[in-house]
């Protein structure tokens, strides 16, 4: 029996699991959640004495208007879809890669080695795919090294992938001072690259956006189709059930760290080859983060990724339209962006949670 002293009232709201919703009410879910940002958005852009309409429809003309913004916006996708994929291979065994911005970093170096030392060394039908693998190794190897602190000690990979990206970044600092800054230049910052070393265009855009495209299909397969993708799945469920099944999950955390950095790598390397074209602390662009958010949406799917990169890649540039054309400033056009993804993300847990009121008192025993 229970004591009136240890009466309890329940919380007044509280959360339970969904049962699983038909698909049909989770594209519900996921519209209303749109209607919801765009009015919230309508609300900001108002009260900086502009029409939304106006601006909503100059954010899609900014991004998809003409053929020039078209590429401009797939440029944008291209590193945001690797990187985001690369992110899914670690999440998907429950290992939190918040490095892949410091890996993409690593990657533009190792593939900026070449491209700005050994240009003239080597044909380009070699130099090119080297690049591609230093750039891929680059960031394998940086994503190694958070893994195997992970399988010998047991540390928090969240912290360490973080503090890495400092460090990458303070290291491109070093080289822009030191044996990478440009000759004759009074200011840090390397050279441009050699043409030799960039990749060419396929429809005005670097041919990296059908690397990207292939990389979605190889990214399902793996997952779905092969005895490495069910590791990985069972390791993400239980970590106890894995080494119960015969699995070794020190190797399979070891092995999908490298592949995971190595596409972040891949994303620096064509970001530097296919865009930047010099190496920059801003070469990652913040795409390392945004990944997570592409990753997370698309709840690890590669094609649903595909989606959701070219949103994102659209609300980009569209945002960077409406700062020019309505003298938006950047910070709002950023809170703008940030509201629409903030309401999109903020629907997938009405997808799976949903709230009840409490009804009565809960005894404490």
């Amino acid at each position: 029996m229970s004591r009136p002293g240890n009466e309890q009232k329940k919380p007044f709201i509280h959360m339970v699991k969904r049962d699983a919703l038909s698909s049909q009410k989770q594209w519900l879910i996921r519209g209303i959640a749109l209607m919801g940002a765009l009015l919230a958005g309508a609300l900001l852009i108002l009260s900086l004495g502009h029409n939304p309409l106006a601006v909503y429809r100059d954010m899609l003309v900014g991004a998809l208007g003409t053929p020039t913004v078209r590429r401009e916006t797939v440029k944008i996708a291209v590193p945001l879809l690797i990187t985001a994929i690369g992110i899914s291979l670690a999440f998907k065994m429950q290992f939190w890669n918040i490095g892949a911005e410091g890996q993409a970093l690593m990657g533009a170096v190792c593939a900026g080695y070449f491209a700005f030392f050994q240009y003239d060394s080597m044909p380009r039908l070699v130099l090119i795919p080297v690049m591609m693998l230093a750039g891929m190794a680059g960031g394998g190897l940086y994503g190694l090294i958070p893994a195997l602190f992970k399988a010998k000690w047991g540390t928090n990979e969240t912290l360490f992938t973080l503090m890495l990206n400092y460090i990458a970044l303070a290291f491109i600092k070093y080289l822009q001072n030191g044996p990478w800054k440009a000759p004759h230049s009074q200011f840090p910052k390397m050279s441009m690259l050699d043409d030799r070393a960039r990749l060419t265009k396929v429809l005005g855009v670097h041919w990296g956006w059908i690397l990207a495209l292939l990389l979605v299909v190889v990214a399902y397969f793996y997952f779905t189709r092969t005895k490495q993708g069910y590791e990985i799945a069972v390791v993400g469920e239980s970590r106890d059930t894995a080494r119960y099944a015969g699995i070794n999950v020190s190797f399979v955390m070891i092995r999908t760290m490298v592949l995971s950095g190595a596409m972040a790598g891949l994303a620096g390397m064509l970001q530097l080859t296919g865009a930047d074209y010099t190496i920059t602390e801003g070469t990652a662009g913040g795409v390392g983060f945004t990944a997570i958010t592409v990753a997370w949406m698309a709840k690890m799917n590669s094609f649903g990724m595909l989606a959701v990169a070219v949103f994102i890649a659209i609300l980009e540039r569209g945002s960077n339209k409406i700062q020019t054309t309505f003298k938006i400033p950047a910070s709002a056009a950023e809170v703008l962006t940030g509201l629409i993804l903030f309401f999109m993300l903020g629907c997938e847990f009405f997808i799976n949670y949903k709230l009840v009121r409490s009804r009565g008192k809960e005894a404490d025993a």
